[in-house]
Protein backbone atom coordinates (compact mmCIF):
# COMPACT_ATOMS: atom_id res chain seq x y z
CA UNK A 1 0.00 0.00 0.00
CA UNK A 2 1.40 3.12 -1.02
CA UNK A 3 1.24 6.36 1.12
CA UNK A 4 2.20 9.90 -0.37
CA UNK A 5 5.29 11.41 1.45
CA UNK A 6 3.57 13.65 4.29
CA UNK A 7 0.72 11.61 5.66
CA UNK A 8 0.11 11.22 9.29
CA UNK A 9 -0.13 7.40 8.88
CA UNK A 10 3.18 7.21 9.70
CA UNK A 11 3.43 3.17 10.02
CA UNK A 12 2.84 2.48 6.30
CA UNK A 13 5.80 2.59 3.87
CA UNK A 14 6.25 5.65 1.96
CA UNK A 15 6.75 4.84 -2.10
CA UNK A 16 5.88 6.70 -5.75
CA UNK A 17 3.37 5.55 -7.83
CA UNK A 18 4.96 4.58 -10.93
CA UNK A 19 7.02 2.39 -8.62
CA UNK A 20 4.79 1.04 -6.27
CA UNK A 21 5.20 -2.49 -4.83
CA UNK A 22 2.37 -4.19 -6.02
CA UNK A 23 1.35 -8.47 -6.81
CA UNK A 24 4.30 -10.01 -5.51
CA UNK A 25 3.88 -9.18 -1.71
CA UNK A 26 2.27 -11.76 -0.26
CA UNK A 27 4.06 -14.26 -3.33
CA UNK A 28 5.95 -16.87 -1.34
CA UNK A 29 9.81 -17.44 -2.65
CA UNK A 30 10.48 -18.90 -6.40
CA UNK A 31 12.37 -21.25 -5.15
CA UNK A 32 9.31 -22.90 -3.20
CA UNK A 33 7.82 -23.77 -6.39
CA UNK A 34 10.07 -26.47 -7.63
CA UNK A 35 12.28 -27.60 -4.69
CA UNK A 36 11.19 -30.16 -1.92
CA UNK A 37 11.97 -29.44 1.63
CA UNK A 38 13.24 -31.86 3.89
CA UNK A 39 10.95 -35.04 4.74
CA UNK A 40 8.67 -33.90 1.78
CA UNK A 41 7.46 -36.21 -0.59
CA UNK A 42 7.35 -35.89 -4.30
CA UNK A 43 4.06 -37.92 -4.47
CA UNK A 44 1.45 -39.18 -1.91
CA UNK A 45 -1.59 -42.13 -3.05
CA UNK A 46 -4.56 -41.97 -0.81
CA UNK A 47 -7.99 -44.39 -1.64
CA UNK A 48 -11.13 -41.88 -2.58
CA UNK A 49 -13.85 -43.42 -0.24
CA UNK A 50 -16.38 -41.42 -2.57
CA UNK A 51 -16.34 -43.70 -5.77
CA UNK A 52 -15.29 -47.25 -5.92
CA UNK A 53 -11.85 -48.32 -7.25
CA UNK A 54 -10.56 -44.77 -7.54
CA UNK A 55 -7.48 -43.29 -5.68
CA UNK A 56 -6.12 -39.45 -5.14
CA UNK A 57 -2.33 -38.80 -6.31
CA UNK A 58 -1.12 -35.81 -4.88
CA UNK A 59 2.20 -34.41 -6.48
CA UNK A 60 4.28 -31.74 -4.80
CA UNK A 61 5.79 -28.74 -6.69
CA UNK A 62 4.17 -29.45 -9.47
CA UNK A 63 1.60 -27.27 -12.08
CA UNK A 64 -1.17 -27.38 -14.66
CA UNK A 65 1.27 -28.17 -17.52
CA UNK A 66 2.15 -31.95 -15.80
CA UNK A 67 -1.86 -32.44 -14.12
CA UNK A 68 -3.10 -31.88 -18.09
CA UNK A 69 -0.60 -33.80 -19.73
CA UNK A 70 -1.29 -36.93 -16.85
CA UNK A 71 -4.71 -36.69 -17.36
CA UNK A 72 -5.03 -36.33 -20.83
CA UNK A 73 -2.79 -39.53 -20.88
CA UNK A 74 -5.10 -41.45 -18.21
CA UNK A 75 -7.83 -40.68 -20.64
CA UNK A 76 -6.39 -42.88 -23.50
CA UNK A 77 -7.01 -46.00 -21.51
CA UNK A 78 -10.10 -47.57 -21.88
CA UNK A 79 -10.03 -49.15 -18.53
CA UNK A 80 -9.61 -45.76 -16.75
CA UNK A 81 -13.32 -44.38 -16.05
CA UNK A 82 -12.43 -40.70 -14.94
CA UNK A 83 -9.22 -38.88 -14.40
CA UNK A 84 -9.54 -35.48 -13.30
CA UNK A 85 -6.74 -32.96 -11.52
CA UNK A 86 -6.71 -29.59 -9.70
CA UNK A 87 -4.67 -27.06 -8.29
CA UNK A 88 -5.99 -26.85 -4.80
CA UNK A 89 -4.39 -23.18 -4.41
CA UNK A 90 -2.76 -21.24 -6.44
CA UNK A 91 0.13 -20.31 -3.83
CA UNK A 92 0.08 -24.28 -2.85
CA UNK A 93 2.86 -25.71 -5.76
CA UNK A 94 0.68 -29.37 -6.26
CA UNK A 95 -1.70 -30.90 -8.20
CA UNK A 96 -4.18 -33.32 -7.06
CA UNK A 97 -5.02 -36.25 -9.86
CA UNK A 98 -8.31 -38.20 -8.98
CA UNK A 99 -8.49 -41.21 -11.36
CA UNK A 100 -11.59 -44.11 -11.35
CA UNK A 101 -10.76 -47.10 -13.31
CA UNK A 102 -12.81 -50.42 -14.01
CA UNK A 103 -13.04 -52.84 -11.21
CA UNK A 104 -10.38 -55.39 -12.82
CA UNK A 105 -7.69 -51.96 -12.95
CA UNK A 106 -6.29 -50.57 -10.35
CA UNK A 107 -5.68 -47.00 -10.83
CA UNK A 108 -2.33 -47.11 -9.05
CA UNK A 109 -1.42 -49.36 -12.03
CA UNK A 110 -3.33 -46.72 -14.96
CA UNK A 111 -1.57 -44.17 -13.39
CA UNK A 112 2.20 -46.08 -13.54
CA UNK A 113 1.42 -46.93 -17.51
CA UNK A 114 0.36 -43.08 -18.34
CA UNK A 115 3.74 -42.05 -16.73
CA UNK A 116 5.45 -44.96 -18.49
CA UNK A 117 3.45 -44.38 -21.73
CA UNK A 118 4.24 -40.66 -21.60
CA UNK A 119 8.50 -41.21 -20.66
CA UNK A 120 8.65 -43.64 -23.54
CA UNK A 121 6.15 -40.56 -25.96
CA UNK A 122 8.60 -37.90 -24.84
CA UNK A 123 11.50 -39.59 -25.03
CA UNK A 124 10.66 -40.59 -29.12
CA UNK A 125 10.16 -36.52 -29.20
CA UNK A 126 13.71 -35.70 -27.68
CA UNK A 127 14.87 -37.81 -30.45
CA UNK A 128 13.26 -36.85 -33.31
CA UNK A 129 13.88 -32.95 -32.17
CA UNK A 130 17.54 -33.65 -31.78
CA UNK A 131 17.69 -35.12 -35.29
CA UNK A 132 15.77 -32.09 -36.90
CA UNK A 133 18.50 -29.95 -35.31
CA UNK A 134 21.26 -32.46 -36.78
CA UNK A 135 19.80 -32.18 -40.03
CA UNK A 136 19.16 -28.17 -39.79
CA UNK A 137 22.78 -27.39 -39.14
CA UNK A 138 24.13 -29.61 -41.55
CA UNK A 139 22.14 -28.36 -44.09
CA UNK A 140 23.19 -24.35 -43.26
CA UNK A 141 27.16 -25.13 -43.39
Amino acid sequence: MCVPSGSSISRLPVCSQRTGSRGKMNAPPAFESFLLFEGEKKISISKDTKVPNACLFTLNKEDHTLGNIIRAQLLKDPQVLFAGYKVPHPLEHKIVIRVQTTPDYSPQEAFTNAITDLISELSLLEERFRVAIKDKQEGIE
